[in-house]
């Protein structure tokens, strides 16, 4: 029997103010055909405060809408207010955790559900097998491999008994660091950072010195300038063994983006198809298959 592919809209990445938070997941929850939905801060703990009073509520509705929901863990653990963080999210035992810093684990117990974010380095079939015998259920394998590394770990994702989803849409995150980069270009410290990040909804372009773009910013966290776009490769994919596919949130139409998606899944429309449609909706944006070749507009 074939397993219908999944869609999973990842963790907001960039800072949104409070109310385009609430609305975007109000809308994500009654309209859009995903499957999960991860909510949760992943890049800087400073901007949960802001809409963590709005979490157990847009749970709520999510669920109300059929969609499974995830809680993300911080990415790069460094204080102690961030460890507190892990070990209260790890206590939630209602919910099931996507880990994006192995030092969840410790906070873990012993044989829980969970699934791995893709800022953890899933690079070999021993990895994946290890977290598959902490837990995992799941691997959203990083965006920086080629598919001959996606095809061989989504074989042992299977023998194990583990999900591989891949990252299918959206800027791919690269690094984390202690840094905040978009305090430094506004001349700011990161403790007294004035929260600039705001500004930049999808991220700030960053260009080399010859003037191309080349990346984007956000907070102390890096990103492809090109959007990934693994529309054009569903069909290899599927054939590998990816079961799930992972959208990741910006300020287009999310739900349009989902839409395509799952028609595509689903057998309903040809892939060049589905990248024209894509292409129309986000006009200002570059493509990329991610690490696989770069794509024609």
């Amino acid at each position: 029997m074939t397993t219908r592919p999944t869609l999973t809209l990842g963790p907001l990445l960039f800072n949104w103010t409070a109310d385009q938070w609430t609305d975007f997941y109000a809308r994500i929850a009654d309209e859009a055909v995903v499957d999960r939905v991860c909510l949760g801060e992943v890049v800087c703990s400073k901007r949960l405060p802001y809409y963590i009073s709005r979490i157990s509520d847009t749970i709520e509705r999510l669920q109300r809408g059929g969609k499974e929901v995830l809680l993300s863990s911080l990415a790069l653990v460094t204080l102690k207010r961030e460890r507190q963080m892990s070990a209260d999210l790890a206590a939630n035992e209602e919910m099931e955790i996507e880990v994006n810093d192995l030092t969840m684990l410790a906070h873990k117990e012993c044989g829980r559900r969970f699934t791995v974010g893709p800022l953890i380095n899933v690079y070999n079939e021993g990895t994946l097998a290890y977290l598959a015998g902490q837990g995992a259920v799941r691997v959203c394998l990083p965006p920086e491999l080629p598919f001959t590394s996606v095809e061989l770990l989504a074989g042992a994702a299977k023998r194990v008994g583990v999900e591989a989803e891949v990252w299918a849409f959206g800027r791919a995150p690269l690094a984390i660091s202690g840094r905040c980069y978009h305090a430094r270009v506004h001349g700011l410290a990161k403790d007294n950072c004035q929260f600039v990040c705001g500004e930049d909804p999808d991220g700030l372009k960053v260009e080399t010195l010859d003037g191309e773009d080349f990346l984007a910013i956000n907070g102390v966290q890096t990103l492809s300038y090109t959007y990934c776009n693994l529309l054009g490769d569903i069909c290899r994919l599927s054939a590998a063994g990816v079961t799930s596919f992972r959208l990741s949130p910006h300020s287009c139409d999310m739900v349009a983006v989902a839409q395509i998606f799952r028609i595509i899944l689903d057998g309903g429309v040809e892939e060049e198809a589905a990248v024209r449609e894509l292409a129309a909706l986000l006009p200002d944006a570059s493509f990329a298959n991610g690490f696989f070749s770069t794509l024609n507009q």
